[in-house]
């Protein structure tokens, strides 16, 4: 059984329209969605969200003092039921959870967060 039905690649940032707009110019493709801290673009072949995150401080690769700011949304029709798969497929819980109401962030086996949530816009999918 899969857990997720569809996902959104989504980038950290102060503000998220323009770079909405940048990487919508750059693929190709059209921003789908908006609301007060986040942009979604939708290409052919995936769904980019600009997430607007307190406090954002750019990556400052390759050094490792601020770290990447990337991570996988996985849209979900069930919060409780996808949760419990993720971890019985080796995910672990997160222990901050900004919005446990509408998504879950977890732990991937080698530590890299991902959310499994029930507000991935139809327009991304």
């Amino acid at each position: 059984m899969a857990v997720a039905r569809s996902g959104v690649v989504s980038l950290d940032c102060a503000d998220a329209r323009p770079l909405a707009e940048f990487w919508a110019a750059m693929l190709g493709g059209e921003i789908v969605y908006t609301s007060a801290t986040a942009a979604v673009v939708r290409t052919d072949w995936v769904a980019l969200s600009a997430i607007e995150i307190p406090d954002y401080e750019p990556p400052t690769w390759p050094e490792a003092g601020v770290p990447k700011q990337i991570h996988l949304d996985l849209a979900v029709s069930d919060l409780e039921t996808a949760v419990i798969e993720a971890q019985r497929l080796g995910a672990t819980l997160a222990a901050l959870q900004p919005a446990p109401d509408r998504r879950r962030v977890l732990l991937d086996p080698a530590g890299h967060p991902f959310c499994l949530t029930t507000q991935v816009p139809v327009e991304a999918q």
